[in-house]
Parts: structure tokens; sequence; C-alpha cells
């Protein structure tokens, strides 16, 4: 068929998530299969009938301890006043733990409350109880007893009870299988050479596990190229050879988009675009009596998309529950904005400050992964719901155990390469705990630690007036607390500019007069303040600075931005400029500090921390990157 013929749908839906499920559920009725498995091979498979115990366990008396079996009725006149004597094999048999209990003896008395008097003779002096220390048949499971229901997702132990029970197969519930199928002109597998316009195909194997950890069976199709032929023709294989389809990309109204067309075509489309962000370009739709789900091709996007419609469709066939994520109650950190009749869903990083969770929103980018990655929460904003403020509170969901979003060490303010090394070997000393880093600059750091909302800053913020960092600041903004200023790095300052640097850029004047297009840092970081100070010094207005305006909330962004302009130039760190290979003319040399409270710095995380940063091998790691210097022998700074 000729693509030509299918017209750009400008034009999604704004139908209620809720709406969407229900009609693709009731739309799903694919017929339940059992299939017979060995019972060792069962972890985490769901049982499609109810399990009942072939035997009991134990099944036969069975001594609970080591010691001797006895009558009990014949030793209730032993006494310490009146010892009783009994001989083997008439009075007494010995047994070990799990020993059958010879008739006639009814009970068990320790080894370690019998004294031998000889091979043959022992003396107790305390009488026996008819049944101690003896597991009697079916004290753990009885015959007939039926061990699980339909619809148990089975466990390690659960894999033990039905052995005992001498189910050695059992009836579970077939696997949906679920069919991925990448598609893009642009995608290439992982192992291929990259080149200008190609980007390697992952979310297939991300949608693939999470499949499997959902229940199903994943199969991954090859790359599809956007062609729609080629398209028509996977999705009938694939409505052929599984339950469910989920199509990757081609869901939006870009001019090859041509999924919801060819669904159309050769099926039914219930639903194109859902009013949640990211994740509104979805379709779904059936064909041949198969449910298929089309999901955006932004990682982020498609990761929600599939979580929101194809688990139900596999929990559905299992006949099992949706899994619900724990919540918390949050104080937010920075105001949330939210567009009126949409969901909106922002990944969110959490910490425990002063007895509290408190939660920063990471990029809502629908294409950044690692926000996903490293996001401890989502925040899901109700459609009705235009937004947050700061410091208000509010419901999120946990990606990650509670306990370990309480040991973790919240830090806030400038962004440092060093934060994530030093993250990585505060989890090498304790497994349990990491850092969460929120970016958003020197000033936002200290306010973060006025109001409680973060363990530690840090800043890098020059005093033109007194040309020394960070005091003055922390003197002013945090007067009344009791605070710690803790010497942490001495690092460059530099001009990052392409590689060659092309128009000769040394000097802030250079950046004038030669019209360099400026990368800038947001309000409130160290590295605004410095450039405003040169810019002041040198009298020059940032209005002729072209595209002073531009923000980036990181250096190794600032250091993106200008590897792809010759005319760019930034001014970050040298370790920015290293990564992305471009050039760095230094400008100055700064203190980069941590701030934090003093109950903090003297509490078992904060010594902690401070011996982490102070060790050799965390040194050695940042002097490897080069630009850095770790202060020696480092003393918290004089505020008075």
């Amino acid at each position: 068929m000729d693509r030509k013929t299918y017209k750009r749908k400008i034009y999604l839906e704004d139908k209620p998530r809720s709406q969407a499920k229900r009609e693709i559920l009731e739309a799903f009725s694919l017929p339940f299969e059992i299939e017979m498995i060995p019972t060792s091979d069962a972890l985490g498979r769901v049982t499609a009938e109810p399990i009942f115990a072939n035997v009991s366990m134990p099944h036969y008396h069975a001594s609970a301890m080591d010691g001797i079996a006895v009558i009990a009725e014949k030793t209730y006149t032993a006494h310490e006043q009146n010892p009783l004597q009994l001989k083997l094999g008439i009075d007494f048999a010995i047994v070990d733990t799990g020993n059958a209990i010879p008739s006639p003896f009814n009970a068990v008395i320790m080894i370690e409350h019998v004294d031998m008097i000889d091979e043959e003779t022992i003396e107790i002096i305390e009488p026996a109880t008819p049944w101690q220390h003896i597991r009697p048949i079916g004290e753990d499971i009885v015959q007939e007893e039926m061990l699980f229901p339909q619809g148990h997702i089975l466990r390690p132990a659960d894999l033990g009870v039905l052995l005992a029970g001498q189910q050695l197969q059992i009836p579970v519930a077939k696997k949906p299988v679920v069919t991925i199928i990448p598609t893009g002109n642009e995608l290439v597998e992982a192992d291929s050479e990259l080149s200008s316009g190609k980007i390697i195909e992952f979310n297939g194997t991300v949608f693939a596990n999470f499949i499997k950890d959902w229940g199903g069976e994943p199969r991954l199709h090859r790359i599809v190229k956007d062609d729609p032929e080629q398209i028509k023709s996977v999705l009938l294989e694939a409505a052929q050879t599984s339950d469910i389809i989920v199509i990757n990309a081609g869901s939006s109204a870009g001019s090859k988009d041509y999924t919801v067309h060819i669904i159309g075509e050769i099926g039914t489309v219930f639903t194109h675009g859902v009013a949640a962000r990211p994740g509104k370009p979805v379709i779904l739709g059936e064909i041949n009596e198969k449910i298929v789900v089309g999901v955006p091709g932004y990682p982020v996007s498609a990761y929600l998309a599939l979580e929101w419609f194809v688990r139900p469709l596999i929990c559905k066939y299992l006949q099992i529950p949706e899994p619900k994520r724990q919540t918390v109650s949050v104080k937010l950190g920075r105001r949330i904005v939210s567009g009126m009749g949409a969901e909106d869903f922002v990944r969110m990083n959490i910490g425990y400050v002063n007895g509290q969770f408190v939660a920063n929103p990471l990029t809502r980018a629908a294409g950044v992964t690692m926000s996903y990655v490293r996001a401890d929460g989502l925040l899901i904003v109700p459609a009705n719901v235009s937004g947050y403020e700061q410091g208000e509170f509010a419901e999120v969901e946990l990606l990650r155990p509670l306990e370990e979003i309480k040991n973790a060490i919240m830090f806030a303010g400038s962004h440092d390469l060093t934060i994530d090394l030093l993250s990585s070997q505060l989890k090498r000393a304790r497994a349990d705990m990491k850092i969460v880093s929120s970016h958003v600059g020197s000033m936002a750091g200290i306010m973060a630690i006025r109001k409680g909302e973060a363990h530690v800053a840090g800043i890098h913020l020059l005093d033109p007036n007194t040309k020394q960092y960070n005091i003055s600041y922390v003197k002013k903004i945090l007067a009344g607390l009791d605070v710690v200023v803790f010497p942490f790095l001495k690092r460059k300052q530099g001009w990052i500019l392409p590689k060659g640097n092309p128009l000769g850029i040394e000097t802030v004047v250079d950046i004038l007069e030669k019209k360099a297009n400026f990368v800038n840092r947001q309000k409130g970081a160290g590295t605004r303040i410095l450039f405003d100070m040169l810019l002041e010094e040198n009298g020059i207005s940032s209005e002729e600075i072209i595209s002073y305006d531009r923000e980036m909330f990181s250096h190794l962004a600032v250091a993106a931005e200008v590897n792809g302009d010759s005319h760019g130039a930034g001014l970050g760190i040298y370790p920015a400029a290293k990564a992305m290979n471009l050039d760095f003319v230094p400008v100055a040399d700064e203190e980069y500090d941590l701030v934090m409270t003093r109950s903090f710095y003297e509490s078992e995380s904060g010594k902690l921390l401070i011996d982490i940063i102070q060790s050799p091998i965390f040194k050695r790691q940042v002097e490897k990157i080069g630009g850095y210097e770790v202060v020696e022998n480092a003393e918290p700074k004089k505020l008075v």
C-alpha cells in the first residue's frame, strides 16, 4: 500500500485514562489456559486451581528434640527429692530430632534433662507430660488440606510446602504471550556503530523485562522500519501468534506515525490519546480479537503507558489483582505546576530530613530515561488540580523501599560531578545508604538547609565585595541556625568552548566582542554569580550577551549545549569540558563547600560522610577526574 494514502492525524484524543483502561479490559476476552509444570520450576507462577496436599507433614509422630521417648504417665512420680530411674528398651527409647516415636511411648524428654547412670539406665527428676516435644501427624500439613487457592503467586517457601505435600506437578496459569514490536527508521541495535540520527533501540528490552516481571511471556521482534506494509504484516502475524501486542513508536501525530491508521484498517481503534502527561499519544485497539497497545517512542512515556494498559491485561488474564505501590506523604521542596485537564506523572527524588519526607521533582521530559531510573517515587497530579505550591504536602507512590529512602542523605545545591562519586563510596561503606541529589544551584541549596529540606548543600558563592567564597551568604541567609560550613573542594571554573576554540575566547570581553552564543546557569547558581561579577567588573550589561537567558541546571548540560555549537561558550568546571572533549580556558579557582546543620554534621551519617570525603580512595578518585583538589585535613570554617 502506498504510504501517501495515510493522512497525517494532527489531533489526539484526551480520553480519561481510567475510561481507556476500562474499555480495553472489557474487550480483552482471552480464554484462560492451564499448564502443568514441575513444582521446582514454579517460582513466580500463578496457581490456576486450588492445590491440596497429597500427604501429611509429618506423616508420622516425630520427635521434636534429641532425647528419650517415654510413657508420660510412668514419669509422674519423678521429683528432685525422688529421682526416677528408667531402663532402656523397657521404660524408654533413645530418639533424635525427626525420628519416629516407637509405640507405646507418647512423650520426649530432652537429653539435657537426663542423667546417665550407665548404658542401660537413666535418671530423671521431672515428670513428662503427654505429647511433649512430639510433632504429631499433620502438625504442619494435613493430607487433603488446601495449600494454596487459585490465583496465588508462588514464592520460594511455597515450593517447599508443595513438595512436602507431595505435589510434584502443579497447575498454573499459562503466561500470556506479549509480542513487542519496535518501529522506526532511526533505530539500530545496541552493538551497531552509531551515526548522526541513529538511536539505540533499548525500549524493547525494558518492555520485555517489565512483562516478565508482571507474569507474561515477552517475545521481542526485530526492529521494523517505518513502512506501512511492513508494520501491517508484522501486526497481523503477531495477532496470530501472541495474546497481546505492544508496538513501540508511531503512536503520535508525526508524518511517519502510521500505526493508528494501520490498526484502524485491519482492526479496531478504541483510543488514540489519553489525558495524561507524559504518555498522552497511546493507541489502544484490537486486531483479530487480540488487544494491541501502541506506546510512544519516548522511554518514560512508554514505560508509564505499558504499566497503565499492558499490566492490567496480564493481571486480568492471570486472575490476580493489580499490584499497588506503597504511598507516603511528602513535603514538596519545589513548586509543581500542572496544566488542568490531564493527569501529570511527576518523577520525584525523596529524602527524610528532620523527621519528615521531602521530595523534589526531577526533569519532566518524557525522553530522559535516567529521570525514571533515579526517581524514588511518582507524584500523580490529578487532572482537576493545577499543581502544588512549595512547602505543601502531597501523596507520592514509591518506586523504592521506604527504608532505602529513609537512609538516604538529601543533597541540594550546586551540581558537581564528585557528588556521584561520594554517593558510590557511601553505598560501598553502607549498602543501605546513598545520596539523593537535587541540582538547584547554590542559593537554593542554602535555602533548602534553612527550610529543613536537605541534609547537605553544596555551594560556591563568591562575594563580589569581599572576594571570599560562601561565608557571607551563609551568615546572612542562615542567621540564627547552628550550621557547619565544611571545606570540600578546590576546583577550576573556566570557559567551556568548542574543540579548537574557534572564536579564540580568553576573557569575558571576548564573549561579547566575538558574539559567542552563551550558555548560562540558572539564577542562584554560583557559576552564574561569578559570570555576573565578571560582567560587572568589565562594564558589560547582561543584555549585551547573546542568549544570556539560556539557562542550564548542571555543568554537564552547559557542556552538552556548547558541544553542538561552533559559536557556543559557557562557564563551568573543567571535568564537564573534559567529559565532552571540549576546550577549557581557566578563569578562577573557587571553593566548593558543604553546608549542613551541626546536628547532622555530628550524627552517624554526617561523620561517615566526612570520613569518606577525607579517605585516600575518594581523594584519588577525585584527582583522577582532573580540575579538582579535595581540601586536605579540612576543618569547619569559622562563621564569627
